[in-house]
């Protein structure tokens, strides 16, 4: 679908009636100077009501329309269709938000989680009215916070709840999220998290049962995920075998990097690290699934990442879709404003 033209037909042969309007433009012309040359000769024999010295404006224009709109006639009779951007049919967004230590870091102003609350704050009000948004926490352990809901102050107010805590488990925060955009599949999450890192048997069954047949990444309409994280995973399962569930069932997680590649140094409670954003998982997880990761280095732009985001969850869906009646109406409109625009300056359609 990528590689698709912009514009093509379904009849393009039909564009060869294109070649008659040069044709017609040249024969226009001839008789526009013989009708000039007569009035010149015999101005006793010029229309009534017609102008002696017409402007070069008000020679040009009425018939310059009716060939375009001729030209736009003729590229409706090939039947044309345009590779779009359609409304999504998206219900339920899950926000996945990273709430490990490292999100006090104040590489971003004043630190990363108020920067990531106030931007997802702003996200939420964007979403249309019809779509349920659901928050999952994600640190150590992850959990839904916010149940799917249409009520953005309840959102908002998990969201404003939300408070840093040790340890971060991606892979734990995923598979919740997976879960709760798909309540009905089938998604055994207590034995997703048994498998620890994810790379024993029991995950590995997981992957390839408990998604049943596999989907198309990125093919799922109705949900989607937003993980917001700075990367640095370091418990629980591995976030990539998450993400390759969620491509099994065509979810699509978005990935939104907050913190820079230099970070900054974090001390609580004693000790001093190094904290950086590390986008690989990031990239990984969102190019597997079929979206998209966004990278954030400041506030501003990470509302920016979320107001562009909304816009993509809004319209998410490229499809052919044919548009001749749009060419027929462009035809008709411009032949009916030539004819209109004769009548008023020679008081006949030229």
């Amino acid at each position: 679908m990528e590689n698709l033209p912009a514009l093509s037909f379904l009849w393009p042969k039909m564009l060869w009636l294109l070649v008659l309007i040069p044709p017609l433009a040249f024969c226009y012309w001839r008789l526009d100077r013989l009708r000039r040359g007569m009035a010149l000769r015999y101005p006793a024999l010029d229309v009534v009501g017609a102008s002696a010295r017409p402007s070069r404006l008000r020679r040009i224009l009425p018939p310059l329309l009716m060939l375009l709109g001729l030209c736009s006639l003729i590229v409706a009779m090939a039947r044309p269709q345009a590779l779009m951007m359609l409304p999504s049919r998206l219900e339920t967004v899950v926000l996945a938000m990273d709430m490990s230590g490292s999100m006090r870091a104040d590489d971003i102003k004043p630190t990363r989680i108020y920067a990531a609350q106030r931007a997802a704050k702003e996200f939420v009000d964007g979403q249309p009215a019809n779509v349920s948004v659901s928050v999952v926490a994600v640190a150590g352990a992850a959990a839904v916070v916010q149940s799917p809901t249409r009520k953005r102050e309840d959102v908002i107010a998990a969201i404003e709840r939300l408070e840093p805590q040790r340890g971060t488990a991606l892979g734990s925060g995923l598979i919740i999220a997976l879960a709760t955009v798909l309540p009905n599949a089938g998604i055994d999450v207590e034995r997703f998290l048994d498998g620890g890192s994810a790379r024993g048997p029991a995950a590995a069954d997981l992957s390839a049962a408990g998604r049943g047949d596999a989907a198309v990444p990125g093919s799922y309409p109705s949900g989607a995920i937003v993980l917001l994280s700075d990367g640095q995973n370091n418990t629980g399962p591995d976030a990539l075998k998450a993400a390759e569930v969620a491509a099994g069932h065509g979810v699509r997680i978005f990935t939104v990097g907050i913190g820079t590649p230099e970070g900054t140094t974090l001390t609580t409670d004693g000790w001093s690290m190094r904290v950086r954003l590390d986008e690989d998982v990031l990239k990984k997880v969102a190019d597997m699934t079929g979206a998209q990761y966004f990278q954030a280095q400041d506030a501003g732009e990470l509302r920016k990442v979320y107001r562009s985001l909304s816009a993509r969850l809004a319209f998410d869906k490229r499809d052919v879709v044919e548009i001749t009646a749009l060419f027929t109406a462009l035809g008709a409109l411009l032949a009916v404003l030539s004819g209109l625009l004769s009548l008023w300056w020679y008081g006949r359609v030229q």
